[in-house]
């Protein structure tokens, strides 16, 4: 699972326990791109939660899914953020153009979807050639929370989900939904799986009224 699902899917965990003790939960967080990668590399796998529609569509043109299991689950949004010590003041991200900032954490662009949506935010406000030289790129979206939480950047752009776990950083601003694809999380049992009728339980537990409220205070929406 996408790693910006960590704890919202651990509190989910032992909800779903209570209900179904016979099932056990292994969770693999990490960046979805890397994990479609390990996926098509033979890892094993039963369930793919994923944070973006492309590494789950890369995995279906492989066959790697199975035909109709597919479901989006939630919502996201992505947010600006600075350490908590920050002077920096944005009430928009085009503000970024005047920001006097030497760092900027941001997933990698190819595997990392927080990063990816953040590519599309920035080159919707000609950003990109002005933040190139300032990038410090993170392997998942928690490595660039880290960063900023750390004061090892001035600047990063994260999951709303995540800023909201972090009592280290500030939200400066919020990107708006038109500059870039819809943020959603897409699930699916990867075929070859040893246990599909549990794997189809876990993800029909996904979208119940429990689990969409978890998934709610934790600060993801619904689709």
């Amino acid at each position: 699972a996408a790693a910006s699902l960590q704890d919202v899917l651990a509190a989910i965990a032992l909800q779903f326990s209570t209900t179904h003790p016979d099932i056990a939960i292994d969770y693999n967080f990490g960046a979805s791109g890397s994990l479609q990668q390990q996926i098509q590399q033979g890892a094993p796998a039963d369930i793919f939660f994923s944070a973006a529609s492309q590494p789950m569509d890369e995995l279906a043109k492989k066959e790697m899914i199975l035909p109709g299991a597919r479901k989006s689950i939630v919502a996201n949004e992505l947010a600006l953020i600075a350490p908590l010590a920050t002077d920096l003041k944005m009430t928009d991200i085009s503000q970024l153009k005047y920001a006097n900032i030497q760092r900027f954490a941001v997933g990698e662009f190819r595997s990392v979807p927080a990063g990816q949506y953040a590519e599309q935010v920035f080159e919707k406000f000609d950003l990109l050639s002005f933040l190139q030289s300032k990038f410090v790129f993170g392997n998942n979206v928690r490595t660039v929370l880290s960063a900023v939480e750390s004061g090892n950047a001035d600047l990063g752009m994260v999951y709303t989900t995540d800023a909201a776990l972090s009592t280290r950083v500030t939200v400066l601003t919020t990107a708006p939904p038109n500059s870039h694809s819809p943020i959603d999380y897409p699930i699916a049992i990867v075929k070859g799986t040893s246990a599909p009728n549990a794997a189809q339980i876990f993800i029909d537990f996904l979208t119940t009224e429990v689990a969409q409220q978890i998934f709610e205070d934790f600060g993801f929406s619904r689709n």
